[in-house]
């Protein structure tokens, strides 16, 4: 089976590159996916799509649906989704993301630093795992897809002891 992760969230660092590649070096049966990545391209979907909105809100809520069509479907589809929250921005879209994710009853795995736990609870509590690297987020992926544990890897020398 390959596993379908929806990687969600902060789109200014390379945190989903680092897992991809850690994945890969993990040699995972996994397909990623996520929202659109470039900024401005995001924000002006709708307007650049269905045409000029002369308010802000207008512009914003018709790329947002635009967008919602992505979002949705592909965390839907998906078998895990992970939401990583950023240092610099606010991500309200991220926490909206791991709330849907949350009421599919999708396996959700949240990544952020400590400085964000009290303003996360809510969202952390809803996860099944709250890690603080891409590199932790590769490991649960290679235990719960793989069954693999690092140091855990002699069954013989376990059921001797």
């Amino acid at each position: 089976m390959t596993w379908k992760i929806y990687l969600s969230g902060e789109i200014h660092t390379d945190w989903r590159a680092q897992i991809e590649e850690g994945a890969r070096n993990a040699d995972l049966s996994v397909a990623f996916s996520a929202p659109v990545t470039h900024h401005r391209a995001s924000d002006d979907a709708g307007v650049a799509i269905l045409g000029s909105e002369p308010n802000k809100f207008w512009h914003d809520h018709k790329g947002a649906q635009i967008n919602a069509i992505r979002t949705r479907t592909l965390i839907e589809k998906s078998d895990i989704v992970v939401v990583r929250f950023g240092e610099k921005y606010k991500q309200w879209n991220a926490a909206f993301d791991a709330g849907f994710a949350a009421a599919l009853g999708k396996p959700l795995i949240i990544l952020h630093q400590d400085e964000h736990a009290h303003a996360l609870k809510e969202v952390d509590a809803a996860a099944l795992a709250v890690a603080k690297t891409p590199g932790q987020v590769v490991d649960i992926l290679r235990y719960v897809i793989g069954g693999e544990l690092e140091g855990y890897t002699d069954k013989a020398l376990d059921a001797a002891q």
